[in-house]
């Protein structure tokens, strides 16, 4: 059977976790399986509905220690439901949580781990799951020989597949432990699309020159309902947040669209961006690295070039 954790915040099901039941319902499917789901802490999405990604039936583990992520305390309720289950595959999205609890479940349950999976696994031959390697520069084909192989599929590298279906949810009496660590307080970022959940993405970089002219992104990330992101030279210089940093060192993405402006390209900021479907640059140097990367480029001086593009998308939307 394949187990996939479904990741939830406050109550609601994250978007990525769709894609992870998706992928895993479809794993199931090529091995003859059937695949579940476990949901740890008060959810008040419909549980049942993730029968239309392929889920059969879904396991709750209700108490209050579950409503935040304590990655040991969850590492220890998943095993338990692994071993209740007979669970031979377990299935996570590599975001936050799926980084801090895949590693610990693998060396507590001696399990092969394949973190940032884009792809089904090959069971033609053994069972060997694709993965990005050298920030995405290359692929590694990776062979998993445990009795319980866990995966962890790269966020927006698998296509949801939705069916006609309903999940049986019932509750799985598991042990949980005492968090050792307590939230005593909860400072959320509101009114902005997560950049984790993001499928359009519109990034600024030091070409702008300054804080007072990105209304030149948000003002297109407005119209579109794009979040939005910077380069590190800009976070560093507080003329953006860092939550907003995108790159090797700061969040790693893959929308469907990254639209940068302003920014050169180094092999850093790239290595946090080069995931994304499609990529359009705009910067005024012809020999900007970003442009080998890019899918569409403009070259072009963006004070110039982003006035026309907002009007125009203005018209498009009638707005």
């Amino acid at each position: 059977m394949v187990l996939v954790f479904i990741d939830q915040s406050e109550g609601h099901i994250k978007k990525s976790s769709f894609e992870a039941a998706s992928y895993g319902a479809r794993v199931a499917e090529q091995l003859g399986i059937t695949a579940e789901g476990i949901v740890l802490g008060d959810v008040t999405d419909d549980l049942a509905a993730l029968g239309k990604y392929g889920l059969k039936k879904v396991h709750t583990v209700k108490n209050d220690s579950l409503n935040h992520l304590d990655a040991q305390v969850f590492t220890n309720v998943i095993a338990q439901a692994v071993a209740a289950t007979n669970a031979t595959i377990v299935v996570f999205s590599n975001n936050l949580s799926g980084k801090s609890i895949a590693p610990r479940l693998s060396a507590k349950l001696k399990a092969g781990l394949v973190s940032g999976a884009i792809a089904l696994p090959d069971t033609s031959n053994g069972f060997v799951v694709k993965k990005n390697v050298f920030s995405g520069k290359a692929f590694a084909n990776i062979a998993v020989n445990t009795v319980v192989k866990i995966i962890a599929l790269s966020p927006n590298s698998f296509n949801i597949v939705t069916i006609d279906g309903i999940a049986e949810v019932a509750p799985l009496a598991a042990t949980v432990d005492t968090p050792k660590v307590a939230v005593t307080a909860v400072n959320k970022i509101v009114g902005e699309i997560p950049l984790s959940e993001a499928e359009l993405v519109i990034s600024g970089g030091r070409g702008l020159k300054g804080p007072e002219n990105w209304g030149l992104v948000t003002d297109l990330a407005k119209l579109i309902g794009a979040a939005t992101a910077c380069s590190r030279a800009v976070a560093d210089v507080h003329w953006r947040p860092h939550h907003e940093h995108v790159g090797q060192t700061g969040l790693a993405i893959a929308p469907n669209l990254y639209f940068a402006i302003g920014i050169s390209g180094a092999i850093q900021h790239l290595a946090g961006v080069n995931r994304s479907k499609v990529i359009v640059v705009i910067n005024k140097d012809p020999e900007a690295p970003f442009f080998k990367a890019a899918d569409y480029g403009i070259v072009g001086d963006a004070f110039e070039v982003m006035p026309k593009i907002i009007e125009a998308v203005r018209k498009l939307k009638g707005a």
